[in-house]
């Protein structure tokens, strides 16, 4: 995020005080942010702050619920574990383009992919272990307020 807030400053002092017209800052950025937004994913999972269907959850009993929880969670891992296989090729893939603007390879950009689908999993993983299916989504709900 400091890189992103960097980039985005050198972005905003050269368009209006520099006039150096330097054409990566927008496209550095562009990379940057999609980057952060996919390691975002895991922290979402650290802190169960992503959906859920939290009005279906609080209806059925809380044994049938713990596992509903966990058996969500581990569909879930499966998701980032199938997006982080695929996403290698897609990076290696990614590796033999080069960027118009740089002429640099675009493999550390398509990397955000595996890499925040393979935290993502670890991340699953942890907060089940953690959690075992008993985080109170009515908790959550009064956390917020």
């Amino acid at each position: 995020m400091l890189l992103l807030v960097l980039d985005v400053w050198v972005g905003v002092v050269d368009r209006y005080l520099l006039h150096l017209q330097l054409p990566w800052p927008e496209v550095l950025a562009r990379y940057l942010m999609i980057w952060a937004a996919l390691l975002a994913i895991s922290c979402g999972i650290a802190r169960r702050e992503h959906i859920g269907l939290s009005i279906l959850l609080d209806r059925i009993p809380e044994n049938l619920r713990r596992i509903s929880l966990m058996a969500m969670d581990i569909v879930a891992m499966a998701l980032f574990l199938y997006v982080f296989w695929f996403g290698i090729g897609f990076a290696l893939d990614g590796s033999r383009r080069q960027a118009l603007i740089f002429g640099l390879s675009l493999g550390p950009a398509y990397a955000a992919v595996p890499v925040s689908a393979g935290l993502a999993a670890i991340q699953l993983l942890l907060v089940l272990f953690r959690d075992l299916g008993r985080q109170g989504l009515v908790d959550q709900a009064e956390e917020a307020i």
